[in-house]
């Protein structure tokens, strides 16, 4: 029960990792407030992890909406009585490709996002952490803004993960005086809708079994499988909890051992 009675807004609550870390604060004890665009999502996650409602809330929100940001920590005051951690899961990630195909409008509204729509977030969360006498900020990344994959190509999202990696050492440092924990978890493949929707179009483009698309990836990590979205969400979730209390301004790769550093 790392989060006994601890309450941790979620943005970016899907399908996926979002509903992964939103489920893992539930069973390990805290109360999950829940942002994302789309309402239903939101209302879905909640049912599945909370059918009672007892731990979580939730509110549409929008990370490029300073407001919106505002409302859903807001919520989590009212509701919860404060806010003691904040998980970043909301990201631009399905825009492909490099540098002589970019389309740089599109590339500022993901670095909109990605980058100062995090920030957003965590600013608005500040005066709630710092009444708690301190927190943590967990910010998502991705393993391909330190090494980037052959078998797809997102340089706009890489670079702007990347960026929010390289504000992560400021933020610690600013917000290390009132006890605000700030790190990030970095993600490599990982099993969840996204990846298993690469190796379906894979297989199916290139006519080959699934099992051969995915022990191309699986055959170049140190253990025999990939880590999974709820991998990703249960290192969040430690991050999030007094048992890291003395960690902060660190990246932590969840990626079976693809990448070692």
């Amino acid at each position: 029960m790392l989060l006994r009675g601890k309450t941790v807004v979620v943005s970016g609550v899907g399908a996926g990792l979002g509903h992964q870390v939103a489920a893992a604060v539930v069973r390990d004890g805290g109360n999950a407030v829940l942002g994302a665009r789309t309402a239903a999502n939101l209302a879905k996650t909640a049912a599945e992890i909370d059918p009672d409602g007892t731990h979580t809330a939730h509110l549409p929100t929008d990370i490029t909406d300073e407001r919106q940001c505002e409302a859903l920590a807001a919520l989590a005051a009212g509701r919860f009585g404060g806010i003691d951690a904040v998980v970043h899961v909301a990201a631009w990630d399905s825009y492909f490709g490099g540098l002589e195909d970019a389309d740089f409008g599109t590339w500022q509204q993901i670095l909109d996002v990605n980058l100062l729509g995090t920030l957003r977030m965590t600013r608005a969360c500040l005066p709630a952490l710092k009444a708690a006498g301190g927190g943590s900020v967990v910010l998502i990344g991705t393993q391909s803004a330190v090494a980037a994959p052959n078998e797809v190509r997102q340089a706009a999202y890489a670079a702007s993960k990347g960026a929010l990696t390289s504000a992560m050492y400021s933020l610690a440092r600013e917000l290390g005086p009132h006890r605000i924990r700030v790190n990030t978890v970095l993600p490599g493949w990982m099993w969840g809708p996204p990846v298993q929707a690469f190796v379906t179009f894979t297989a199916h483009t290139e006519n080959v079994p699934e099992a051969e698309v995915l022990a191309r990836l699986t055959d170049r990590m140190a253990l025999p499988a990939l880590a999974t979205d709820g991998d990703v969400a249960d290192a969040a979730a430690f991050l999030a909890s007094d048992r890291a209390r003395a960690i902060t301004g660190q990246s932590l790769l969840v990626n079976a051992g693809e990448l070692m550093r």
